[in-house]
């Protein structure tokens, strides 16, 4: 990935991912929360876009709204950059 879209795509992907995690989801998971709010997205779809970090704002809400997720602060998203080598200003 290059360039500043690229960050923030990682960004992304980085952010969900981190979510699966702390509530132990597969991507399936995630297919089969999401289809219980009327939102069909495949597995194979989900770890696609996350992959590339390249989803729409509508399924990054749903994500985030199925797995509960907490809030995502702007300290948060420095850090993860910083943890990037990417340096934004404050």
């Amino acid at each position: 990935m290059q360039g500043p879209n690229a960050n923030w795509r990682q960004l992304v992907q980085r952010l969900i991912k981190a979510q699966m995690s702390r509530r132990g989801a597969k991507y399936q998971d995630l297919s089969e929360r999401l289809t219980q709010i009327g939102i069909n997205q495949s597995a194979d779809n989900l770890r696609n876009k996350v992959n590339k970090g390249i989803l729409g704002a509508d399924l990054l809400l749903q994500i985030m709204f199925v797995l509960n997720a907490r809030p995502i602060e702007r300290e948060e998203i420095l850090d993860i950059f910083k943890e990037m080598g990417v340096t934004l200003p404050d």
